[in-house]
């Protein structure tokens, strides 16, 4: 039996303040080998605002094996970043989709902007899961579109946790 070829669609900033709100850090080289083990995840697009000063930051994840789809990221009134990705999320999965490149998708996100993303995903039968932070933080509507494809993070963080690696 063929392998899944699945891709996996990661709105960032969420999938970051809802590890941070659970008090750790995601491993991203951790994460992304659980991604294609456990998933078959082989494209795993990281949506991220493209700031100069975290050059390393994007260097290190391609290095771990993601596709980095950047966003501008302009500072708002109170000097804060903001990059929302939502709509390039939504855009590059569809894109896939109509040209059939994955077997399945996995969106790892809480935010509820992706329920009509999601519910087309399962309506097509081409909704693997969806991996959320947390479910605390979890949009109700991302949890009605997913359905029993809805996993949360949380309990993930034995496999999954940023451990600074001893330099002594």
């Amino acid at each position: 039996m063929k392998k899944e070829n699945n891709y996996a669609y990661i709105d960032s900033q969420n999938l970051n303040l809802g590890i941070q709100s659970l008090g750790w850090k995601l491993d991203f080289y951790r994460f992304r080998r659980y991604l294609k083990e456990k998933y078959n995840v082989t494209t795993a697009y990281v949506f991220i605002g493209y700031i100069p000063q975290n050059k390393e930051l994007y260097s290190s994840l391609q290095k771990n094996g993601y596709v980095l789809m950047f966003k501008p990221v302009l500072p708002d009134k109170d000097g804060k970043h903001k990059g929302n990705v939502d709509a390039d999320l939504v855009l590059q999965t569809m894109i896939d989709y109509n040209n059939n490149n994955y077997d399945k998708a996995v969106i790892i996100t809480s935010d509820g902007d992706f329920y009509s993303l999601v519910s087309y995903l399962y309506e097509n039968k081409k909704l693997k899961l969806v991996m959320s932070p947390y479910f605390d933080t979890c949009s109700t509507l991302l949890k009605k579109s997913a359905k029993e494809k809805l996993i949360y993070m949380n309990n993930l963080k034995d496999k999954l946790e940023y451990k600074r690696k001893n330099t002594a």
